[in-house]
């Protein structure tokens, strides 16, 4: 490709809407989307602003594209995958964003080169905000090298290749969804738990203690306001961490008990701008129907 691809986005959830913004800032004239949502007019990909080029369906969208990114939840990742095989332009490259298992990853694969396509996965290492296409991704699969350069022009700066096979990256990203996920999930029930006794503080200032250097009330509100607000999609993707999991021999006890927990976060994603930490416990505890009893110090 001698100019900027043709651009499809599969998804257009908040990363699809950074990445079509910051694809157009980098000089991409021609950008199509295609989410599920599109369907409702009240959803959040029908009412975003980002100039782009609505398909009434998948092929539309697809029509064209030299490059097809997939930014879909976890559960469905492979569904997108075998969507987007039935009218993958010959030859178009496939960029695969989503936090799924390295086998989930293998059969998205396996359906996009069979159509033609070139599959290229990639593992997501931080939160796609602040840094949008600049956050650093962990390449991976047998045209990651090839696509580098064309990855630096349309401004994914934090790229890198990891793997020349489909899976390592991915198992990178879960493993390390065990930890952020899983935080995420122990600070909420932690603190909730807390603030029912009246002893949260006495717990914020012994993490101080023994994590120094962090305001542990400014990420507990962090982390618990996440959690609510993607707590569906973080659920898919610990479900998708078990399976990595389970793939390495082990029990997921942790990783399965995190993604309910962070299931019943996304329950109360209305609750998630509170600012004061404090207020979002109480409002949290007032709204779980199987708390039973004050026992509050």
């Amino acid at each position: 490709m001698s100019t900027l691809p043709r651009v499809a986005l599969i998804g257009f959830g908040e990363v699809g809407q950074v990445l079509a913004a910051d694809l157009a800032a980098a000089g991409v004239a021609e950008i199509s989307a295609w989410d599920l949502l599109f369907a409702d007019p009240a959803s959040g990909p029908s009412r975003a602003s980002a100039a782009v080029r609505r398909g009434c369906d998948a092929a539309d969208a697809l029509a064209g594209a030299e490059l097809v990114i997939s930014a879909v939840t976890a559960a469905e990742c492979l569904a997108a995958a075998t969507t987007a095989a039935a009218s993958l332009p010959p030859g178009a490259l496939y960029l695969d964003l989503n936090s799924v298992a390295p086998a989930t990853r293998i059969a998205a694969a396996a359906a996009v080169e069979a159509a033609g396509g070139r599959y290229v996965e990639a593992a997501v290492m931080s939160p796609i905000l602040p840094r949008r296409s600049g956050a650093p991704m962990l390449l991976g699969g047998p045209h990651a090298l090839a696509f580098l350069p064309l990855a630096r022009a349309l401004g994914f700066a934090g790229m890198q290749l990891y793997a020349d096979t489909i899976g390592p990256a991915s198992a990178a990203k879960m493993c390390r969804s065990v930890m952020v996920k899983g935080m995420e999930a122990l600070l909420t029930e932690s603190l909730l738990a807390a603030r029912h006794y009246g002893v949260e503080s006495a717990v914020l200032e012994s993490l101080q203690d023994m994590f120094p250097g962090n305001d542990w009330p400014l990420i507990s509100r962090y982390m618990v306001s996440r959690s609510l607000q993607h707590g569906r999609r973080r659920a898919e993707e610990m479900r998708e961490v078990a399976k990595t999991v389970a793939g390495a021999g082990l029990e997921p006890w942790m990783s399965s008990a995190c993604a309910e927990r962070q299931d019943w976060a996304g329950r109360h994603a209305a609750l998630a701008d509170e600012p004061d930490l404090a207020v979002l416990l109480d409002r949290l505890l007032a709204s779980n129907p199987d708390r039973h009893g004050e026992h509050r110090c």
